[in-house]
This record gives C-alpha cells, sequence and structure tokens, in this order.
C-alpha cells in the first residue's frame, strides 16, 4: 500500500474542538487511536504546519493526513491456497476456516495461514490492517469468520465486537454429562506457570460463557456455546474449569474418554479424533454499510459428526441392552 493523501476543510461547527476528537469526525473510516498516533508522528497537518492531538480546530482550516500502510501486513506473503467462502460483497467476506489453519502469521506458522490466502485472494485487503481480520479461531477450532474489505467496515466490525453485539454459537462435545446449561463467568489470563496456556485467574480480564445443552451421551454431552466476550481460548478455558473440559483438548485436560464397552468402530473414531471438539457454527452481525442485521451457519466438520454420529448409536446400542 502506497501512502494515501486525505485532505478537507475542518467546518466550523467543529471549531473550538481538540485535533484528535476533530479528526475522528471527518475519517469516521479510522480509529481515534491510529488518527491521533499520526498526529503524534508529524503525518497530520493543519494549515500547513504540524500541530499536537490537544490543539484546537477552527473553522476553514484545512488539514492534511498522510494515510500509512500497515508495516506489519507488509511482510505477509499472498499464497494460494483455497479458501470457503460462505458469502461475499463489496464490504465483507465470511469465510469457513477449516481445520488445521492458523489465522495469523506467527512464530513456527509464517505459511499456510489465513491472512496469506486472503492476500492472495483479495489483493485490495492488502490495504486493510491484518488483511481485514478482526477476530480469530484456534487453529485446530473449525467454523466461521468475519473478514473486512473496507477501512470502514473494519472499524464498524471492531467496533460490533467492541460493544458485544457480534452473536457467536458454537458447538462443542465436552467430557462428562451435564445436568443442565448455565453461564460461566470467570476472568481469564495467562498461565503463570505455562505460557502457552491461559488460566481463570482474579487479575486476569472479564470473560462469559452460556452454555445449553443438545445432545446428552453415556460420557459425554453435545452444547451449544454462546460468547458474550472474546478472550484467548475462552471456552477451553471456562469447560476445563467446571470440570467439563472438550474431547481432544489435550492442553486443558480433554483426554478422550471412552464409554464403557464402546465397540471397535467408536474407539477407532475417538482415538483418530486429535484435536478439540469445537466449531464456530454460527455468526450474526450488522452489515457495517446497511446495518441489516445478518446471519450465517455452517455444520459441524466431518471428523466431529462422526464422533457425534459414533456417541449417538453407542447411546442406542446402550439404551437397547437396557430394556
Amino acid at each position: 500500500m502506497s501512502e494515501e493523501l486525505l485532505t478537507t476543510i475542518i467546518p466550523d461547527e467543529l471549531s473550538g474542538q481538540r485535533l484528535d476528537a476533530a479528526l475522528a469526525k471527518l475519517f469516521p473510516d479510522y480509529s481515534r487511536s491510529r488518527l491521533t498516533q499520526w498526529v503524534k508522528d508529524g503525518l497530520v497537518e493543519l494549515d500547513g504546519s504540524v500541530p499536537r492531538p490537544r490543539d484546537k480546530v477552527m473553522g476553514s482550516q484545512q488539514v492534511v493526513v498522510k494515510v500509512q500502510p500497515s508495516e506489519a501486513d507488509s511482510e505477509v506473503v499472498a499464497e494460494d491456497i483455497p479458501l470457503n467462502v460462505v458469502y461475499e460483497d463489496d464490504d465483507i467476506l465470511i469465510i469457513n476456516k477449516p481445520v488445521g489453519m492458523v489465522v495469523h502469521p506467527a512464530a513456527g506458522n509464517w505459511s499456510g495461514t489465513l491472512q496469506n490466502a486472503l492476500l492472495f485472494y483479495c489483493d485490495e485487503l492488502k490495504n486493510i490492517p491484518r488483511a481485514g481480520i478482526v477476530h480469530r479461531l484456534d487453529k485446530d477450532t473449525s467454523g466461521l469468520l468475519v473478514i473486512a474489505k473496507t477501512l470502514k467496515s473494519h472499524k464498524s466490525l471492531t467496533d460490533q465486537l467492541q460493544a458485544r453485539t457480534v452473536h457467536r454459537e458454537y458447538r462443542a462435545i465436552v467430557n462428562g454429562v451435564f445436568t443442565a446449561g448455565g453461564t460461566v463467568d470467570q476472568p481469564i489470563a495467562r498461565d503463570a506457570r505455562e505460557r502457552k496456556r491461559m488460566a481463570v485467574r482474579e487479575e486476569g480480564k472479564e470473560a462469559i460463557t452460556h452454555y445449553r445443552i443438545l445432545e446428552k451421551f453415556r460420557r459425554h454431552t453435545l452444547i451449544r456455546v454462546f460468547l458474550e466476550t472474546g478472550r484467548t481460548h475462552q471456552i477451553r478455558v471456562h469447560m476445563s474449569h467446571i470440570r467439563y473440559p472438550l474431547l481432544g483438548d489435550v492442553l486443558y485436560g480433554g483426554r478422550v474418554l471412552l464409554p464403557k464397552g464402546a465397540d471397535e468402530e467408536l474407539i477407532a473414531v475417538m482415538r483418530g479424533f486429535q484435536r478439540q471438539a469445537l466449531h464456530a457454527a454460527k455468526l450474526g452481525l450488522l452489515h457495517p454499510a446497511t446495518g441489516k442485521e445478518m446471519e450465517w451457519e455452517v455444520a459441524v466438520p466431518d471428523d466431529m459428526q462422526q464422533v457425534i454420529d459414533g456417541l449417538k448409536k453407542d447411546m442406542l446400542i446402550n439404551e437397547s441392552s437396557d430394556h
């Protein structure tokens, strides 16, 4: 992305306001924090001079903003990786992320990520921070993600996530049989002993997870999970905290738990399931351009469906043998 110049005249009604506040109103496609940083970096001129964020503006002044590309994104290489596109228009892109795909490049995963794929799929995403990715899913969690295709959409979606108006619903299989649905309201922070893990800790950030029972099996439960907040590993940490860890989630204690007397077919399916049983099934939001409520839903992937089918069959066999 090359440098872009934004030029406008300060309207009289903004006279007397701080520059950073005025800029946020004049250029709503950009966050106030980003605009403030550009002022501090000397990338904003007011009638030819370099102002400070707190300086007051006057009507009829000319303001010039030198829009900067995101340096972090310029290092990410576009790669021809297939994407499962659920929906697309000029403003947003809805992706069904497969199991095993990392969202952002990081140590150990510099290529093959969703960001690499997006930069190849849609060239203009190089102009958007993190190629338009506004939220993430763990590598081994499948399901729906929204991508912003414009700066205006990026700001709108980021604001919606912060305001908790984005509806995210998951499907999960947990070890143990729930008697009822409930809510976990426990703060989450980095685990003090093991940096790869998150943990429930008093000094952590607020995290709220609601869960409802969909189906009970002999030693497992299929649940719907709704997120109010979006902390790293939130569902995995909360379910482990209440002693119903996700099936296959070795990081949080979700070892493979076999129903007593399970047949060879079920044993093979469950031992072959090498990830946490978590899928982002539904995504609802307000369209950034139209304001219209929109929602998408995708089925659980085949590997997780095989586990559900196997547990259902095991339940039926054992119910019939009891009679």
